[in-house]
């Protein structure tokens, strides 16, 4: 017979940072520096798409409690776009 957990016997939860921590990606090309093959999978922008994520998680998958760390998410992926165009502009390595 399975027992169900009871919220005093559940790990306690970290709490969710600020989802305007997350609007700023890392630097793209940090993320890149040190590894032997550039992947489109190196996210500078991992941390906003883990918050939302930890959102969702934590709402029981409610889209509209989450929308600030979506957004948050949106505005780090196109800041890093961004970057990258003007670093090819500029005629600095993008990867």
């Amino acid at each position: 017979m399975a027992v169900a957990a009871t919220d005093s016997t559940r790990a306690p939860q970290t709490p969710l940072p600020d989802p305007q921590d997350n609007v700023k990606p890392d630097n793209y090309v940090d993320k890149f520096k040190g590894r032997n093959v550039t992947s489109k999978f190196i996210d500078p922008c991992e941390g906003a798409a883990k918050a939302s994520m930890d959102c969702l998680n934590r709402n029981d998958y409610d889209r509209d409690q989450c929308l600030d760390f979506f957004q948050a998410y949106r505005d780090c992926k196109r800041s890093w776009i961004e970057q990258r165009k003007a670093d090819r502009r500029a005629g600095r390595p993008s990867a």
